[in-house]
């Protein structure tokens, strides 16, 4: 009974698998980041979000200009209503 014991263990460790590093002559790790498909693509959806980011920022400075251009048609209207006050006094 011991012997079966001695070489129920001795066949367990045999079946540890032994770890062999095997090295490729094509590419490196990290293959996938280096490909060219995935540069483009990657460089594809940057130019959308500058794009889309460019693009709302126009929008926001557009509407920032259509509101000076309301306060300074306001500012002109009591430019010359006070020009008419003025002419009228005098």
């Amino acid at each position: 009974m011991l012997a079966l014991r001695t070489v129920a263990a001795r066949r367990v460790v045999s079946r540890v698998p032994v770890a062999a590093r095997s090295y490729t002559i094509g590419r490196s790790e990290g293959s996938v980041a280096e490909s060219r498909g995935f540069n483009k693509k990657e460089k594809a959806h940057e130019d959308q979000y500058v794009h889309k980011h460019e693009a709302e920022q126009i929008a926001k400075l557009r509407a920032q200009i259509e509101a000076q251009e309301a306060e300074v048609a306001k500012l002109k209207e009591q430019e010359a209503e006070l020009k008419a006050n003025a002419t009228k006094k005098q």
